[in-house]
């Protein structure tokens, strides 16, 4: 299999590049999946994580805002997925000293914004978890509206009459999500973990 350097899978993430998220899985899944067996997880939860991971460098990515100067990917893969464990395994209330260590860490690679961000991607997974609950009309229509095309765009692209009609058809599919996501019982630990 070919290799890629730092900066070829950073750019394939963000273009969602097949290849290169093939790559990364074949490359490293395999240590993640050991550490997270060896530290009270299973299959399923090495595989949420190392997705969840790749989510989360993806939205760094994202934001301008991913520093790795003293690691490379791999170091740095390796840390978020560890960060998101020992967090996985404080919610499940499980001592952070019985971790067995076995992945490559350095402390300076936590960013002060990571906890944030890992935040952030509980409640992003929470709102695409119900965002693919949608009908394809409004995935596509808020898809549209999240990346800033304007409405009149939105119109012509999905065949509606008018902007008017593109407007209200935006705000009913926003609403619907808002409330499917109000009404799940994940909403609800998220709001209590944040007072």
């Amino acid at each position: 299999m070919k290799g890629y350097s730092d900066e070829q899978i950073l750019k394939g993430i963000l273009r969602h590049d097949n290849l290169i998220l093939q790559y990364i899985y074949k490359q490293y899944y395999y240590r993640v999946n050991y550490f997270i067996k060896k530290n009270q997880g299973n299959e399923e939860d090495a595989s949420d994580l190392f997705q969840e991971a790749v989510i989360v460098i993806y939205r760094k990515l994202k934001e301008n805002d991913l520093i790795f100067e003293k690691s490379s990917f791999q170091g740095y893969l390796f840390a978020v997925c560890r960060f998101l464990w020992l967090k996985q395994l404080e919610k499940r209330r499980i001592e952070k000293e019985k971790i067995n260590d076995t992945l490559p860490f350095q402390e300076n690679i936590y960013d002060d914004n990571l906890v944030d961000l890992v935040d952030k991607n509980e409640k992003y997974g929470l709102y695409q978890k119900h965002f693919k609950t949608l009908s394809s009309d409004c995935q596509k229509l808020l898809q549209m509206f999240f990346d800033k095309i304007p409405l009149r765009e939105i119109a012509k692209i999905m065949g509606y009459k008018g902007e008017k009609y593109a407007k209200t058809r935006k705000y009913k599919c926003k609403e619907l999500l808002i409330s499917r996501i109000k009404q799940d019982s994940e909403y609800k630990k998220i709001l209590e973990d944040d007072t």
